[in-house]
């Protein structure tokens, strides 16, 4: 068994003790209001075992904004990953990503994105989350995201030699962004994150106007049956991309959008699984290791 299907039978086993005990309180509570009832049945947990995690503060030249980092225990620099938010923010499901990849000796850091404008964990509808995730500039999140990398390299816990980006929903977005934005991020994995829309004066572009500046390679993961995501819009970045492009965009016929969120029935396991795979195997292809 290698270490990928060793930690996700850990992931599972740690799932169904949690259930066993009826102490998922705890876990739930630390998921976006929006999304609730979570479905306990199926959520990842990843213990802190072995792991230096919790919440840190990242400076800014606007001042600091919180975000959560999960990093092997032990003063060994490793490569950094810059773990993306869904549209629901900084929530327990992308702590517990952070975990995943820490348990796999990487120094991963997700910066809570909407800081300055809002929390929306506590925020129990999408009509109440989209007025306030507009108004969150792009040029503000690659900021962010650079001061990121450069507290990781202040704080001499992460080579960042080594630097890759993933993110989820409207962080898949942001994830090709950022390859576009920083060249010297080496890879990126972007979980089904919009590609095409209209354009405002916070987010003045797209991924699909962006893929000529996009040098880095993306590993894009989507969904079939993704009704916010049209296939049609994959089928343009593929061609916005070129045949010579670096970057990939796989799509499972039958999933929806959000399969790999283990804590909503959108989850869909064996997907999610194969594509945790891919994420993996993509940063090792192509550096982050």
């Amino acid at each position: 068994m290698d270490t990928f299907d060793k930690l996700w039978e850990i992931a599972e086993r740690n799932r169904r003790d949690l259930l066993a005990s009826g102490e998922t309180t705890g876990f739930v509570t630390g998921y976006a209001a929006s999304v609730q009832p979570v479905m306990a049945g199926t959520m990842i947990v990843t213990e802190p075992v072995g792991l230096e995690q919790g919440m840190i503060e990242i400076p800014t030249g606007t001042g600091p904004i919180p975000a959560y980092r999960a990093m092997p225990s032990g003063a060994e620099k490793r490569p950094l990953i810059l773990v993306v938010q869904e549209i629901f923010g900084l929530h327990e499901h992308i702590k517990d990503i952070c975990r995943r990849f820490a348990k796999l000796g990487y120094v991963a850091i997700a910066p809570s994105m909407y800081h300055r404008q809002g929390d929306v964990t506590k925020l129990t509808s999408f009509d109440e989350i989209r007025p306030i995730v507009a108004t969150v500039p792009d040029a503000q999140v690659m900021s962010d995201l650079d001061a990121t990398v450069a507290w990781a390299d202040t704080a001499g816990i992460a080579d960042t030699g080594k630097i890759a980006v993933t993110g989820f929903c409207w962080g898949g977005r942001i994830t090709w962004l950022y390859v576009a934005h920083n060249p010297a991020v080496r890879c990126g994995v972007a979980w089904y994150g919009r590609l095409v829309g209209d354009k405002t004066a916070n987010q003045p572009a797209h991924p699909v106007d962006l893929a000529a500046k996009i040098k880095a390679p993306v590993l894009g993961l989507y969904g079939g049956q993704d009704t916010g995501i049209p296939v049609s819009t994959v089928d343009e970045m593929r061609s916005a991309l070129g045949s010579a492009s670096a970057s990939k965009i796989h799509v499972y016929p039958d999933s929806p959008h959000a399969f790999f969120a283990d804590y909503r029935p959108s989850y869909r396991e064996a997907d999610a699984k194969d594509a945790w795979q891919r994420c993996l195997d993509w940063m090792k292809a192509n550096g982050i290791a």
